[in-house]
């Protein structure tokens, strides 16, 4: 667990933009089953973050996905870590913050992502059998 989390991060990552509509990033997040995205400026770098859970409770509001923004529903300054930080660490983070993702970023530019599932996963995996 104290190795660093880019071992263990998803390199592959979907990202919406900050003046994308809320409809748009409830597309992108049904289409390839994300539990949450990053949001990210015109300059590729980390903004915030859109969850399952602010997209319900959007929609909870009646707001209007056509209109509304994804700057204005993301959680702003989302948790993020460089790609050297040990994963361990991260789960800390993850704690204390109450957050099941953090953004693996290098010069504010979004380059991975983990999630709670991503230490269920590991824990498993690595899990004596019994």
């Amino acid at each position: 667990m104290d190795k660093p989390i880019s071992g263990m991060m998803t390199k592959s990552v979907w990202t919406a933009l900050d003046e994308d509509t809320v409809e748009k990033v409830e597309g992108l997040m049904a289409r390839h089953h994300l539990a949450s995205v990053p949001v990210v400026d015109g300059k590729g770098a980390i903004f915030g973050i859109i969850s399952n859970a602010d997209l319900l409770r959007f929609r909870d509001a009646r707001g209007n996905p056509k209109v509304t923004c994804a700057w204005e529903l993301c959680t702003f300054r989302p948790v993020e870590a460089g790609p050297a930080t040990p994963a361990r660490q991260i789960a800390g983070m993850m704690v204390q913050h109450k957050v099941h993702h953090v953004v693996i970023t290098e010069n504010r530019k979004v380059i991975g992502f983990v999630s709670a599932l991503d230490f269920v996963e590991q824990f498993l995996l690595h899990e004596p059998s019994r």
